[in-house]
């Protein structure tokens, strides 16, 4: 394998040129100034292309209602991604022997108790209790900008434990839904091709935990439910997922009661670009320095 994609070289350069700032804990990094500005000017060229789609724009903090992971059932398909919030609900002396026992190194996190609210671990997450009820005979679409949390840490510097995802999510029919989340997989991989990017589709399955997630994976890649647009930036052979194109079919719109003007359930679907993973694919791609890329490509992200 070429070795100028292995991580740790291209992980120290974005350190080396100021485009993320280390931290002690896997999986988590601070942004430079010119990461962010990466990151924000693609969101703007995002912006332009579905100007005319007609989107809603909402915008979440990175927690939820801990009973929407319950609802859909988070906890059975994905344990080991969850975030939960724990806060303090003692008294004095609790307030004491906790500070006493963090002080000394100890398991402090036992002290603590569940609060309302967990990490949220998809952006869309927050948009479907907001359209429970009948949608218009057009449906629905809604565009998000949120954080969110996933556990998985690791060196490597695509795989983070928090990041943002550019979402927007189709409630409708199958007739409405489908037709679009396939228009946004080759809307995404026009989009990522003007920029230059070495970028490529294929049918993918979300990491389900244990037995019976392989079986979930299975069904999901048989039934052709999620796509991925890949590019290489950590691997030459196994390509980095930088957006993904999902059709969920009536689990969440049963969920949240979500209904067609017919009053069937509905059905939803989302695409979402990864926009750190978009970002390291952009510097992996033409470079750390944004001054040496391409000009169409600093045109297109209006880059200084």
């Amino acid at each position: 394998m070429d070795d100028s994609y292995e991580y740790k070289p291209f992980y120290d350069g974005l350190v080396e040129h100021g485009l993320i700032v280390p931290t002690s804990v896997l999986g988590t990094f601070g942004r430079g100034a010119v990461f962010e500005q990466v990151v924000l000017r693609f969101n703007d060229l995002v912006n332009r292309l579905a100007a005319d789609d007609g989107a809603e724009v909402y915008f979440f903090p990175p927690v939820i209602d801990r009973k929407i992971m319950e609802k859909v059932h988070y906890l059975e398909t994905f344990p080991h991604l969850c975030g939960s919030v724990h806060s303090f609900y003692g008294d004095n002396k609790e307030a004491h022997n906790l500070a006493e026992c963090a002080n000394e190194g100890g398991q402090w996190g036992d002290m603590l108790k569940q609060t309302q609210v967990v990490l949220s671990p998809a952006a869309c997450y927050p948009v479907y209790p907001t359209l429970a009820g009948t949608v218009p005979a057009e449906g629905r679409l809604v565009t998000v900008l949120n954080w969110v949390f996933r556990h998985e840490p690791s060196e490597e510097p695509t795989r983070l434990q928090s990041f943002r995802m550019r979402e927007f999510i189709r409630v409708g029919t199958p007739e409405q839904v489908v037709p679009w989340r396939d228009m946004w997989l080759q809307r995404g991989l026009d989009l990522l091709h003007s920029l230059k990017l070495p970028a490529s589709s294929d049918v993918a399955s979300d990491p389900f935990f244990g037995r019976g997630g392989k079986m979930r994976a299975l069904s999901q890649k048989d039934q052709k439910l999620k796509f991925e647009v890949l590019v290489p930036v950590i691997s030459e052979v196994d390509h980095t997922a930088v957006c993904s194109f999902n059709y969920h079919q009536d689990h969440f719109a049963s969920a949240f009661g979500i209904y067609t003007q017919d009053g069937e359930i509905a059905h939803t679907a989302c695409m979402g670009f990864g926009m750190e993973r978009i970002a390291m694919a952009l510097f992996k791609t033409h470079g750390f320095d944004i001054k040496q890329w391409p000009e169409t490509v600093r045109e297109l992200l209006c880059l200084n």
